[in-house]
């Protein structure tokens, strides 16, 4: 019987020390996880209000934001999202990529990692190979460079990988295809070559492959066998020459601006899921597949700058999706098709550059794309000479040469035919309709297979619509041909109006007439640029349109489309007769958006954008309050522009050295004034009221912080602690300064309001509760 006790005395106590023993490993996972989670957002110089729990119990149930989300499952953290779409870290100069990938390894259970638009730089460190959970990985828009490390092929469960916009190099490594559950595959916009491996052939799971903006060359692997593919898009690339045999599913094939320069194979006619195929800009030979036309899911088709041949004629049938359809500069005779006729619908087609009937858009005479036809098609199989006669092998070789001298006589009539015909078509009237580029599936349809991420996530990650060249009937149809009633700005930059697109996207678009008349391809550069500014704290460029005259093709109109943001002006919630005003924060919070909107203006452009005119009706707020800068000194503008009376004291007298030295220092001083208005929350619109309050600013920093306070906006004077105040007073009367040389940088900006909002301490509301609330000065 004693023995009997001890024993289960003995089952109790062992039953006791499991238990222990799992709670507290339960603890101390818990308490590591919360660790590196700390370590990590000090790395990346988190600031703290962007921080929704306060100790380690709770990091699992905090609220999302725009700048951190976690996801846990059984209290382990499953997901991380960091993104610096609305929030840019400023990392230190001792930052090191290494070790925040060493303290993300100690997420055992991450499944989903996303690290978006974080300044990160250097090669990828190969410890990621440690997260032998991930089934997500997403680091795009960074600064990574070198080649891929090799650990990544440690991740046997990773479904999705996203590389964009970085500036990775070397070649894809071969080991990328025995990746056995990968299904999203995407490294546009880096700097790889070389070859495509053939293992990415083996890939059976792969339905995303992206690799657009990118150098490499030769042939494309066969695809043909990857029945789960639905988008490729190799864009701007220099594979080729022969065209890759899609499969059958796919739904998307971009090849735009490559090498292929071979025939269409007939397999494209048996892709019916096909919606989108951008073939354009090779030097594809041979005939064009009019099947193709009448494939049932296609609604995108481009094939122009090839040297397709082919007749079209009336009676064809065409897909009743059909959308877009561009068939310029090829050598495509007959009748454009009663189906795709421009008027048929809302359909754009464009098919200019041709030899067909059709007189709507310029075409070449017929005799044009006969003789071009003749000199890019195939020669037939000879047969070899076995023998014979020799006077008859000789006679038939001086045929042969006689003959060969008429084609090569031919031939150089044909060249200098084609030449003036060039000629002649340069100062032919082209197309009002001209598109340039239409950008490739956006990163959102890549995550579409991120499972674990949800769809207002993804949303947040991506930003704004990829840029794109839009048609003037589809900004005609957004605004209801530009309808007075849907016009809400004017100026010397011309009309700006509200706009809806067919997809449901709200948009501006500034109407913009030019007073000199060039033709599309002076404004490639400026627009190139335009295309570039795309920030979290600027209005984002989403595309542009051409509107030209018929006489001589050179460009009338240039409609700019930017995104829509919605919540007003900054001045709306600060110096207007709001309900809700912003708190001191929010007005910290404000103003840093704005410096760092301008920072970026300067240094994320190449050349930079300066001298911007900014005023605080220029800076919007979007659905999250969030600061969007929506003017800057395009150049495209300014030609067009009247200059306008400036508030600021540019001080920038002399030669055009000490001009462009002090271009930088305008924009500060303009920043200095909507500070001005942030701190005593009223109107300021003349150079007297900026000279009147710079000197009460001047004179409140030496004296007491009662008088300091009584000369800022009543709404957050109890609230402001005075280091914080003090701070910015003193930044803005520096801004102000007559002396350009004397302002200080855009750096020195972003410290200081970040210092400002570190000194910020809850205020004592009982301190000045007793008193009368000072008005304004």
């Amino acid at each position: 019987m004693g023995i009997a006790n001890s024993m289960q005395c003995l089952l109790w106590l062992l039953v006791l020390m499991v238990f222990l023993q799992f709670n507290y490993s339960d603890e101390f996972l818990e308490s590591s996880q919360y660790e590196a989670i700390e370590k990590i957002k000090q790395l990346l110089n988190f600031p703290q209000d962007l921080s929704s729990w306060s100790d380690n119990t709770d990091f699992c149930n905090s609220e999302p934001n725009t700048a951190l989300t976690l996801v846990c499952y059984d209290d382990n953290i499953t997901q991380l999202h960091v993104s610096g779409y609305n929030w840019f870290p400023n990392l230190p100069q001792d930052f090191s990529t290494d070790t925040l990938f060493f303290n993300l390894a100690l997420l055992p259970n991450l499944k989903v990692l996303s690290l978006v638009s974080l300044g990160l730089r250097g090669t990828l460190p190969k410890n990621i190979g440690l997260l032998s959970s991930l089934e997500i990985v997403n680091i795009s828009s960074n600064f990574f460079y070198g080649e891929i490390p090799g650990e990544i092929s440690y991740l046997k469960n990773l479904q999705t990988l996203i590389l964009d916009d970085n500036k990775f190099t070397g070649q894809v490594p071969d080991w990328v295809g025995s990746l056995p559950s990968l299904s999203v595959l995407s490294f546009k916009n880096n700097s790889f070559y070389g070859s495509l491996p053939n293992s990415l052939s083996n890939l059976q799971t792969l339905r995303i492959l992206s690799l657009s903006a990118n150098n490499f060359s030769g042939q494309v692997p066969n695809f043909q066998n990857l029945s789960n593919l639905q988008v490729l898009d190799l864009e701007s690339n220099n594979l080729g020459p022969n065209f890759p045999t899609p499969p059958k599913k796919l739904a998307s094939l971009v090849l735009r601006k490559n090498k292929f320069s071979l025939g269409l194979p007939k397999e494209l006619s048996s892709c019916y899921q096909l919606k989108k195929l951008d073939i354009s800009f090779n030097e594809l030979v041979g005939p064009f597949l009019p099947s193709i036309l009448s494939l049932p899911s296609l609604s995108y088709l481009d094939i122009s700058g090839n040297k397709l041949t082919g007749k079209l004629l009336k009676n064809m049938t065409c897909s009743q999706e059909l959308s877009f359809v561009n068939l310029s500069s090829n050598y495509l005779t007959g009748e454009l098709p009663a189906c795709l006729h421009p008027s048929s619908g809302s359909k754009v087609v464009l098919f200019s550059g041709n030899c067909l009937w059709n007189r709507e858009q310029w075409q070449h005479p017929f005799s044009f794309c006969h003789n071009e036809a003749l000199a890019v098609s195939i020669e037939p199989h000879k047969e070899k000479v076995k023998g014979g006669n020799g006077k008859a092998v000789l006679a038939s070789s001086m045929v042969g040469g006689f003959v060969g001298g008429i084609a090569i006589i031919g031939l150089a009539f044909v060249v200098v035919r084609r030449e003036y015909a060039k000629k002649k078509a340069s100062k032919t009237p082209q197309t009002k309709l001209i598109l340039e580029k239409v950008s490739p599936a956006h990163t959102l349809k890549l995550l579409n297979d991120a499972r674990y991420i949800s769809e207002t996530r993804k949303l947040g990650l991506l930003g704004a619509p990829p840029y794109r060249t839009f048609v003037l009937d589809e900004l005609r149809e957004a605004t209801n041909n530009f309808d007075i009633s849907n016009l809400i700005g004017a100026g010397s930059n011309g009309q700006i109006y509200k706009g809806r697109l067919t997809d449901g996207t709200a948009v501006a678009i500034r109407s913009i007439k030019m007073r000199k008349r060039h033709n599309v391809q002076s404004y490639t550069h400026q627009l190139g640029r335009i295309s570039k500014i795309r920030y979290c704290h600027l209005v984002s460029t989403i595309g542009h349109c051409f509107d030209c005259y018929q006489d001589d093709s050179s460009v009338s109109r240039i409609c700019i489309v930017f995104e829509f943001v919605p919540n007003g002006t900054l001045r709306g919630v600060i110096s207007a007769n709001s309900a809700q005003k912003f708190t001191w924060t929010q007005r910290m919070g404000a103003a840093l958006g704005i410096a760092k909107g301008i920072q970026f203006l300067h240094t994320g452009i190449v050349p930079g954008i300066f001298s911007n005119q900014l005023k605080i009706t220029d800076v919007l707020l979007d659905q999250n309050l969030h600061v969007k800068i929506s003017k800057y000194n395009l150049p495209l503008l300014i030609e067009n522009r009247k200059m306008d009376t400036r508030l600021s004291s540019s001080g920038s007298k002399g030669n055009d050295g000490q001009r462009l030295i002090n271009e930088e220092k305008n924009d500060v001083y303009d920043f200095g004034v909507i500070l001005l208005e942030i701190i005593v929350g009223r109107t300021i619109d003349t150079k007297n009221d900026i000279d009147v309050s710079k000197d009460i600013l001047k004179v409140s920093l030496t004296a007491d912080e009662i008088a300091r306070r009584n000369i800022i906006d009543p709404a957050v004077q109890k609230e402001c602690s005075d280091g914080s105040l003090r701070t910015l007073i003193e930044l803005c009367v520096r801004c102000l300064s007559d002396e350009p040389s004397e302002r200080p940088s855009v750096e020195d900006l972003i410290w200081n309001l970040q210092f400002s909002a570190q000194v910020q301490d809850p205020w004592n509301r009982d301190t000045y509760g007793n008193q009368e609330s000072p008005g304004h000065v």
